[in-house]
């Protein structure tokens, strides 16, 4: 897992923000797959700032912890 400040350079990502974030409520995360099999998530209150870059099977593996199941 690498922490990369976000600069931009990756402006063709999609980024899927949370289904607990919402225009009414607090802002959570968001998250982009590339074709390079990497995983990348942002805290959705600061797009630009810094974010994570993860293995699909180390996202796969913080998932089910991050959700409580």
């Amino acid at each position: 897992m690498t922490l990369k400040p976000s600069d931009g350079a990756d402006s063709k990502l999609e980024w899927i923000k949370s289904s607990y974030s919402s225009d009414d409520g607090p802002s959570c995360v968001e998250v982009a797959a590339t074709a390079s099999t990497t995983v990348h998530v942002r805290d959705s209150k600061n797009p630009n700032g810094p974010r994570l870059a993860l293995t699909p099977a180390t996202w796969a593996t913080f998932l089910p912890y991050a959700s409580g199941n």
